[in-house]
């Protein structure tokens, strides 16, 4: 589902940043058709309740530990401090160390004893991906919370000038300030969870440090981490709603990632 709606519709009265999920939600009850046919193997009622949300991508696959996925999934970002350890201390860089570290070394030709960052709080993914960066996608009133955010008063860009890497690739108007369609956001996400934002990165074509952690707390990230599918704006239409009609046969999940 998309839809297309003027920027003055959705900004109210804060600074142009707006916070957005989507959530999915189910019947409370379902029970089993006892005369089961193939259109009504059950009978569904009761008040709808909420079983999913989406904002960042991969946040309850990768970030969200087992026992709380669920919780998550129910749960509004308001209430999202009872998740924040996943982000302060996150396990996906450690599984990464321990699944990839030996292979690391072997491509770059090193001998780093750790792939994972080692500073903690991640202060940078908590800027990351729940407060929003001052000034660029922070949102008037700051509640740690995982959504995505937009600063609406940052200008589109058109398509061959827009960087897959977003605001990590030099460009202000791309992931995570927002999500454009031909933003690479598995790689600008594997590439932040690693380490990133520790190494100056360019605003307006000068090198920025941020502030919020050093070279030496994030041994690799600056390496170019990637899921190996490339993303960018040309594989997309021109016109709303920009995303192609899916391939005959094939899935779709990754949109909705």
């Amino acid at each position: 589902m998309a839809i297309e709606v003027p920027k003055a519709c959705i900004t109210g009265d804060g600074n142009g940043t707006i916070g957005t999920w989507t959530t999915a939600s189910l019947p409370q009850a379902r029970i089993l058709n006892p005369n089961a046919t193939f259109t009504r193997p059950e009978v569904n009622g009761g008040a709808l309740t909420q079983v999913s949300r989406l904002g960042n991508p991969l946040v309850n696959e990768l970030v969200i530990g087992l026992k709380d996925k669920d919780t998550f999934s129910a749960a509004k970002p308001a209430d999202d401090a009872q998740f924040a350890t996943y982000v302060t201390h996150p396990s996906l860089p450690e599984l990464l160390n321990i699944l990839f570290k030996d292979a690391v070394n072997s491509t770059l030709g090193a001998n780093l004893a750790t792939l994972a960052p080692t500073h903690f709080p991640r202060t940078d993914l908590v800027t990351a991906f729940l407060t929003g960066f001052p000034g660029v996608n922070q949102l008037k009133t700051v509640t740690p919370s995982e959504m995505l955010r937009l600063n609406t008063a940052i200008p589109a860009k058109p398509v061959a000038q827009q960087s897959s890497f977003g605001v990590a690739g030099d460009d202000l108007a791309g992931f995570p300030n927002g999500r454009r369609p031909g933003d690479d956001v598995v790689d600008i996400a594997l590439r932040v969870v690693m380490g990133r934002l520790c190494y100056p990165i360019p605003v307006n074509g000068t090198d920025t440090d941020l502030g919020l952690c050093q070279p030496e707390d994030a041994n690799v990230g600056n390496v170019p981490f990637t899921d190996g599918a490339p993303v960018n704006a040309t594989m997309m239409d021109d016109s709303f709603p920009y995303l192609a009609p899916p391939l005959s046969g094939s899935g779709t999940d990754t949109v909705s990632e």
